[in-house]
């Protein structure tokens, strides 16, 4: 199993983006079973300062879908480089990560304070004008499942 679950991580970076979100679907659906595919946590982790928009959003699903297996701490080394997604330059892997904030939150209670401050702090202006209002929203549903 290993094996494959390496592979799989290996295709994340495929520049076919059809292959890459194929092995980012058994990789989150493999990650709902059980705690084997968090042994490439540190990697999920490292594409959150990925080169493009969909390696960044891929890492920022594969750390939030671990981050209920992580007993090291890493979710919370990561969780800079998750936070600043909020700010990045493209709109729809900042509301991915609004939407994926909660799933954190709920694996790492202890990390809610620091979670919901940067959504708090978050700042969808910089956005076109079709994309702030969802940002917006997206940020006050993380904030209100957080607070639950």
């Amino acid at each position: 199993m290993e094996a494959n679950i390496g592979i799989l991580a290996e295709q994340l970076f495929s520049r076919d983006n059809n292959a890459a979100y194929r092995a980012l679907q058994t990789l989150l659906a493999l990650s709902a079973e059980s705690d084997d595919v968090y042994a490439h946590f540190d990697r999920f982790a490292g594409m959150l300062r990925g080169p493009n928009s969909y390696i960044r959003s891929r890492g920022m699903f594969l750390v939030a879908a671990n981050a209920r297996w992580d007993e090291e701490n890493k979710t919370e080394r990561a969780l800079g480089d998750c936070l600043a997604l909020l700010r990045d330059e493209k709109p729809i892997t900042v509301r991915q990560c609004v939407k994926l904030l909660p799933q954190i939150a709920a694996a790492k209670p202890e990390l809610r304070g620091r979670i919901l401050e940067a959504l708090r702090s978050a700042d969808p202006s910089g956005y076109a004008d079709t994309m702030r209002p969802l940002i917006a929203k997206d940020i006050a549903a993380a904030i209100k499942e957080i607070e639950g």
